[in-house]
């Protein structure tokens, strides 16, 4: 469970009076274990704990988790009378080595510029038009295909499902967190709980579909999807035909709140919009918005045979309509296209099964 050589190597680079390092467990808890190091130095014995956290379960699953419970004891640990301090806060590396990560104040992602368009601009296009173009089809093919492959990659965790759906409901990030940022007056206090007991009643339901689980992008909203730059040239705007799916690229963004999930966050993520931006310029389902997300399950049903996606997908699109709802995200949606919005919310959280068909009875629910 921990690196002892890799360890000594640190503690010899760290502490350079140090003659010998021993290192002997201590224990083992619930969440972890820790580890007693002896150092021999020139000025006498010293000793440390190190401490180290089992990789499942208590929200731990991925080595991010265990970072921030970490470095948040070494921010806190000192703040309290009487408490032991912490140190520092340790990373073992790919090559086997450890280094510090601890002492920030802050911390940094640096990443790859992407280039292209995002979807966003495909969604507002498509209120100008009568039905699909080539490309606009070929698009959502190409985007269906893409999470049909990812999420042929399958793990066995209950752990990891479980996780999934206890985030969608209450992660900071997720259905209560965004909750907690709308402005009061936006929906009732007692509006927001409703929802959110709707959902633990789907948790239960949905926890023995384990079996579900698979890798997934976590965000794929059309902000994080970008169509290569191919979409700008004047060869290929404007009504076309004989588009090849060759000539479709797009690169993503912001993989978010881990690898594994069910494909339903994903797939609710994008068609959520087809039917937000429909009830911004229809007040329903319509035209090539319905046209699009019917593509796009049926493309989506028929590279995988996934026809359970229907049973699984109303706590989905609840966090994803809190979303879009929300007014501090989307600050010019009428007030009449917001309640319409929380009404497909309800709508489909007390539907056992979703349908595009229903749509229009979701946004009226009362």
């Amino acid at each position: 469970m921990i690196n002892e050589s890799a360890l000594k190597a640190y503690i010899k680079k760290q502490f350079s009076d140090v003659i010998q390092v021993n290192i002997k467990k201590l224990g083992s808890g619930v969440q972890g274990a820790g580890f007693l190091i002896k150092m021999e130095t020139r000025q006498g014995l010293k000793s440390y704990v190190v401490k180290a956290l089992i990789p499942e379960g208590f929200g731990h699953d991925y080595p991010s988790d265990r970072a921030q419970v970490f470095l948040l004891d070494l921010d806190e640990y000192k703040n309290l009378p009487k408490h032991v301090k912490a140190i520092d806060v340790l990373a073992e590396m790919e090559d086997g080595s450890v280094k510090s990560i601890g002492g920030g104040k802050e911390y940094y992602l640096l990443m790859e510029k992407a280039e292209g368009r995002h979807y966003f601009h495909d969604l507002t296009e498509f209120a100008k038009k009568e039905k699909l173009e080539a490309l606009d089809i070929e698009k959502v093919k190409a985007m269906t295909s893409y999470l049909a492959e990812i999420h042929s990659v399958k793990k066995d965790s209950k752990t990891l499902y479980w996780r999934k759906i206890r985030d969608t409901i209450g992660h900071g990030e997720c259905l209560m967190g965004v909750f907690d940022i709308y402005p009061d007056g936006t929906m009732s206090y007692e509006e927001m709980a409703e929802i959110e007991k709707l959902c633990i009643d789907w948790r239960a339901r949905l926890k023995p579909k384990y079996h579900r689980l698979c890798q997934i992008h976590g965000d794929f909203h059309p902000g994080n999807i970008w169509f290569t730059p191919l979409f700008n040239s004047p060869l290929i705007k404007g009504k076309h035909r004989g588009v090849s799916k060759s000539e479709i690229d797009f690169i993503l963004l912001d993989r978010s709140r881990g690898p594994w999930g069910d494909a339903a966050d994903d797939i609710t993520a994008l068609t959520i919009n087809y039917i937000f931006f429909s009830i911004n310029h229809f007040g329903k389902l319509h035209g090539t918005y319905l046209e699009a997300i019917k593509l796009f399950y049926d493309e989506y049903i028929k590279n995988t045979g996934d026809k359970e996606l229907y049973e699984i997908v109303a706590p989905f699109y609840a966090f994803r309509g809190i979303v879009v709802a929300n007014p501090v995200f989307y600050p010019k949606v009428s007030s009449e296209n917001r309640q319409k919005i929380f009404n497909f919310v309800h709508g489909v959280l007390n539907d056992k099964f979703f349908s595009i068909d229903k749509v229009n009875e979701y946004i009226l629910y009362k």
